[in-house]
């Protein structure tokens, strides 16, 4: 596979999959905030949650009742992953916690 920041990356067969920035890269000030870019602002807000819903347990501990690795969830956490749905779904279903920030009409 090869690639250049905001080109698409090349795979096997022929498929290719737009390159996007990271999280903490769309928020200057992760994951503190506010970011400029709306979709950061939804990555730093679901961050966030996440961060409270795990409270006092240790990140190691929050993985397995999420039935996933601890690095996964550093990864969201630090800004440097995007979640995809199942991982969403895992993780508030195993911490028990509504984690998607709700949507905001303009």
């Amino acid at each position: 596979m090869s690639f250049s920041p905001g080109r698409a990356a090349a795979y096997a067969g022929g498929m290719s999959r737009t390159m996007r920035l990271k999280p903490n890269e769309l928020v200057a000030a992760w994951p503190d905030g506010p970011a400029t870019d709306a979709i950061g602002e939804v990555a730093r807000v679901f961050a966030g949650n996440l961060r409270n819903a795990i409270g006092e347990k240790s990140i190691r501990s929050a993985a397995e009742a999420c039935g996933m690795n601890h690095a996964t969830l550093i990864g969201i956490l630090e800004g440097r992953a995007w979640p995809d749905m199942e991982t969403i779904a895992k993780l508030e279903r195993g911490l028990d916690a509504a984690l998607w920030p709700g949507h905001a009409p303009h």
